[in-house]
């Protein structure tokens, strides 16, 4: 379950990015990488670090995704801190998908699959 979870965060890190940028950010750069063309509600300081925002949400999503990656294949030696672990990243993942759910009024798909991250951790 754990290898699952953690293959689910990961593509949800690389759909989040891709769709990210094809459905918001290009329209809001002009011949850069990162966007600057906020138009009269965003500065360009405001809109880069709202990029680079939104692509920190998909570094973390690979970073544990590759925890739990990781985790799966480790040693029992080690049950009380594996847990831990295991439990805040559910704990986090459940959280987000609660953000999501309350931001967007379950109108974006994301919190199902955070949820089901969650779930899968906190049953491994």
């Amino acid at each position: 379950m754990l290898i699952a979870a953690g293959v689910f965060a990961i593509l949800l890190g690389v759909i989040h990015s891709i769709l990210g940028e094809l459905l918001i950010f290009k329209k809001l750069r002009h011949k850069t990488v990162v966007p600057t063309q906020g138009g009269s509600l965003l500065a360009a300081r405001q809109l880069r670090i709202l990029w680079a925002s939104w692509h920190l949400v998909t570094l973390f999503g690979w970073s544990l995704g590759a925890i739990l990656w990781t985790i799966a294949f480790a040693s029992s030696s080690h049950v009380d801190v594996i847990g831990m672990i295991t439990y805040n990243i559910a704990a986090i993942m459940l959280c987000s998908a609660l953000l999501v759910l309350f931001a967007t009024k379950g109108k974006h798909p994301g919190w199902v699959v955070l949820t089901l991250i969650s779930v899968l951790t906190l049953l491994s």
